[in-house]
């Protein structure tokens, strides 16, 4: 966001866990106040595990026509993303497990039904490999090289680096353009990896996102840049903020709408006894709706910026 030509603030989403930004504060080389939009409840839950949901049997009907039940398919990483990827593969009869470095999730995903695994102990077995870590080299050549003859391999991740395709473009091994996004990697014994959208988001580029959720990313975009915008000078440092809850419920509340959906409303009594604002925000700061993500002290500072949304709704 600029003003008379001069970057001011910065808001950003689907750029994996905003690692990144956090890295240049902690180095003190952030230069503008930055809004993690990605790390929003809205964001997270609507666009990350609800739209992810439904887009990866989409993007995987179109490019492969595969059916999926009875398949033996691993997910990397059971965040919200892998969430919405588990829950849609097994409701149509996969047999799904998991890979996990974090506990918490690694629990959530056996309370779940899932087992959860090392990659390199169930690759070979595996019919379908799916990334959606935010990480580096999840899926290395010494992966590639063993998985089965008409192994599908994708990724729901936010970054492009979770499967190693350098690793693949060596001489000893031939690519074949099946369709638009579906590459065979063959190799010399005649073994075929099907790689999809090179490695790159397979929600993005072998599938439609529906509307609605970019609707609610996007309006939790802009207001996060309204706020920016007309702060009072010193509201924000150099510094990667959260969106307050207050703004989440909002651009909930902007949506429900669509769905004819009426809310409950607090009596003053049970507001009191609950010590809440009628208006909200109804949770704590810190609730994170099941998600898995730290808390920051900037998610507490936050707090008492909220008071220009209790008043909108």
């Amino acid at each position: 966001m600029t003003s008379g030509g001069a970057l001011i603030a910065v808001s950003t989403w689907k750029a994996g866990k905003q690692t990144w930004l956090y890295q240049l504060s902690k180095a003190g080389k952030l230069c503008v106040p930055a809004m993690n939009v990605n790390d929003s409840v809205t964001k997270q839950k609507f666009d990350n595990l609800y739209c992810c949901r439904e887009s990866i049997l989409d993007g995987l009907k179109r490019t492969t026509d595969v059916m999926f039940g009875g398949k033996q398919v691993v997910v990397c990483g059971y965040g919200e993303v892998g969430k919405g990827c588990c829950s849609a593969l097994k409701a149509l009869g996969a047999i799904v497990c998991v890979t996990e470095i974090d506990p918490i999730c690694a629990l959530q995903a056996c309370m779940d039904g899932f087992r959860v695994v090392k990659l390199n102990e169930v690759v070979r077995q595996m019919d379908m490999v799916i990334t959606c870590t935010g990480n580096k080299n999840v899926v290395t050549r010494e992966h590639l090289d063993r998985m089965k003859n008409g192994c599908i391999v994708c990724n729901m991740g936010h970054s492009n680096t979770e499967i190693d395709v350098a690793s693949l473009r060596t001489p000893e091994l031939t690519w074949e353009r099946v369709r638009s996004q579906v590459d065979h990697v063959i190799w010399p014994d005649g073994k075929r990896v099907i790689l999809l959208a090179e490695g790159r988001l397979l929600n993005l580029s072998c599938s439609t996102v529906p509307s609605f959720v970019l609707s609610i990313t996007a309006t939790t975009q802009a207001l996060a840049l309204i706020e920016l915008y007309n702060a009072p000078e010193g509201r924000y440092k150099q510094d990667v903020y959260l969106l307050p809850k207050k703004m989440d419920e909002y651009v909930a509340s902007l949506h429900l709408p669509n769905f004819d959906a009426h809310l409950t409303e607090l009596s003053d009594e049970q507001a009191k006894y609950m010590g809440l604002n009628k208006n909200g925000p109804f949770k704590p700061n810190y609730y994170r709706y099941d998600r898995g993500s730290k808390t920051t002290q900037n998610d507490f500072d936050y707090v008492q910026y909220t008071h220009f949304y209790c008043n909108v709704v």
